[in-house]
């Protein structure tokens, strides 16, 4: 294939190039490297790995496809992928500047999340530009260049992962790594019409990253399309023993029977109307999809904490995190960031406990007026800056971008930025998720059906079938009818976070009933001593602690018991009650409830 020939960086696309042996990865290498060179965006880039090194790591993982073959993706998850690393994430061996040179330092090791996307395959193209110790959410605080928007050059492109949004948006990797303390995961994501998955608080190690703000930093992910975000957050994901942030979460499952979506009472644009218009046409699109209920909530409690941010005490947090080299290099700080790690001299240790007080009331209110709601819809940013506009005012246009934003992680929770409708100067407007801490599988299913509305990308619904992994314990449970993909109770796992992790059958002592007047239809499986047959069945995995939950609606003559596998195994699985047959029909011949469906419609 010729490497300078279109070549899709989609997840799905480029992997099914590269098992069909239509592409390989060095040919996908060479296309990227041709891309960057043709693309003249070095402002994007603070460091590169070379390309011997490039071409060195995709021969190896040739290797392994000749060695795995269709199995490769099971070893190597993000196969082939090609990405990039916000440069206040360590890469062992490369340096480290937060957008300042007379700060940096090599690390030796990688970053927790570098480490666990490299081993699941994925291949990493360099280092990308930040607004200066990840202070800022427009892209232009960087001795390496203001990052140009990648749809119009005269616009922000938003910060402070402004490198790692622009390489995604102009195609030169699959997805990247930012970080979001007050958006900066979320903001340029709007601004270059991608997605932003910006996780819980520990769901991803923050171990390897030079923090912004310690206790409320989070790497991030970048990526075209929900699905490849959701993919790479599966990867990166995964308890830190090391990071005393990382964290254990329970994860909540996805909606099923629709959502109520809470919007705020009182919208602000800051005067940027074809803003307003774009966050109402994407409204309107939202409340055409099925089940959606959609209403308002006071916004001022969320306001105000988007303003204790860089108004109150958390200032001095970051001013601790860039430490002594403040004091004596205050020269090599852009003259905005200063500004603001300045404004660490203006509160005490009072100061501190009292605005941690002011928060968890905040907070408290916050969760209280979100609790009859699944999530919070609200605009990315209330306006697009130009350059200029910016230049002008600097500080204020920064703060008025996180009107929307700032408040989330001082709120713990769960967000995600996707595109929304265009705005009628063609400029692009996002739309942001935002949910309690745990929230993430089920933002990313509602984002990727809301997706489809803007962009035109499928809704194959491969959130919903990829839940994280579980940290914590989990019980396995064996499905036979109205329970398997796709049937009409499947909701009922699928909102308690569950996952298949198998299609398999029953050993050969089972027969199959079509139970009379069930609603939905349910079959019946009864073990039996003799003639008996192999029923196919989906095994589930779920958290124990919704298990009884689970067969709490699990109406007679149905019921949980002992089922043996094919391979001889045991697992808890849907029984039937024997009184139940007298009026059922057997339907072991067809050998499960899905082919007896299918023959029912022929």
């Amino acid at each position: 294939m010729n490497p300078t020939a279109p070549i899709d960086l989609g997840f799905s696309s480029l992997q099914r190039h590269y098992l069909a042996g239509s592409l390989s990865p060095s040919v996908c290498i060479a296309h990227v490297l041709a891309r960057i060179e043709a693309a003249a965006r070095a402002e994007v880039w603070i460091s590169r790995v070379d390309a011997d090194s490039l071409f060195r790591r995709a021969t190896q993982l040739e290797y392994e496809l000749a060695r795995l073959g269709d199995k490769v993706l099971e070893r190597f998850p993000l196969f082939g992928l090609p990405f990039a690393v916000k440069d206040n994430i360590d890469v062992a061996g490369m340096p480290t500047t937060a957008a300042c040179p007379a700060f940096a330092y090599v690390p030796q090791v990688s970053a927790h999340v570098v480490e666990r996307l490299l081993d699941a395959g994925a291949i990493l193209i360099g280092k990308t530009n930040l607004d200066q110790f990840a202070t800022g959410l427009v892209g232009v605080r960087s001795p390496y260049g203001a990052v140009r928007n990648a749809l119009n050059p005269e616009y922000v492109s938003g910060g402070s992962s402004s490198g790692s949004a622009v390489a995604v948006a102009l195609g030169l990797v699959s997805f990247s790594l930012g970080t979001d303390t007050a958006g900066s995961g979320r903001v340029p994501a709007g601004f270059n019409h991608i997605v932003g998955l910006k996780p819980s608080r520990g769901l991803l190690s923050n171990g390897g990253v030079f923090p912004a703000c310690r206790t409320l930093d989070c790497v991030s992910i970048f990526a075209a399309t929900v699905p490849d975000a959701w993919r790479a957050v599966g990867v990166a994901a995964g308890y830190d023993a090391a990071d005393p942030w990382s964290r254990r979460l329970t994860m909540s499952g996805v909606k099923r029977r629709g959502y109520r979506i809470a919007i705020p009472d009182r919208r602000e644009f800051f005067g940027d109307t074809q803003a307003e218009e774009a966050f109402a046409a994407s409204l309107a699109s939202v409340r055409t999809m099925p089940n959606v209920e959609i209403d308002s909530v006071p916004f001022e409690v969320f306001a105000e904490a988007a303003r204790l941010l860089y108004e109150g005490p958390w200032v001095a947090e970051r001013r601790a995190a860039v430490g002594d080299f403040f004091d004596t290099h205050r020269d090599d700080v852009d003259p905005s960031v200063k500004t603001i790690l300045a404004k660490a001299d203006r509160f005490n240790a009072v100061d501190a406990f009292n605005g941690q007080y002011r928060l968890a009331a905040l907070k408290r209110e916050a969760d209280t007026l979100l609790a009859p709601f699944d999530f919070m819809l609200v605009p990315t940013t209330p306006t697009m800056p130009t350059l200029a506009d910016l230049a002008a005012e600097p500080l204020l246009r920064n703060s008025e971008l996180g009107y929307y934003t700032n408040f989330v992680n001082f709120f713990d929770m769960a967000a995600l930025a996707l595109p929304g409708a265009w705005r009628a100067d063609g400029l692009p407007s996002g739309i942001t998720l935002i949910g309690p801490s745990g929230a993430d599988q089920r933002l990313a299913a509602f984002g990727e059906a809301a997706e489809a509305l803007f962009t035109g990308a499928a809704n194959v619904d491969a959130v919903a079938s990829a839940p994280l992994p579980f940290n914590e314990t989990s019980v396995k449970v064996a499905v036979v009818g109205a329970h398997l993909s796709g049937q009409p109770l499947n909701w009922q796992l699928l909102e308690r976070g569950a996952r298949k992790v198998a299609s398999t059958t029953t050993s050969a002592h089972y027969r199959l009933y079509a139970l009379a007047n069930t609603t939905p239809p349910k079959p019946g499986l009864v073990r039996v001593a003799e003639q008996g047959a192999a029923i196919a069945i989906e095994v589930w995995e779920l958290p124990v602690r919704l298990f009884g939950e689970f067969v709490a609606q699990i109406p007679a003559p149905l019921g949980i018991g002992s089922l043996e596998l094919a391979d001889g195994s045991w697992v808890s699985g849907f029984i039937c009650e024997p009184w139940a047959l007298a009026s059922a029909t057997d339907i072991t011949a067809h050998g499960g409830w899905r082919a007896y469906l299918s023959q029912l419609t022929q």
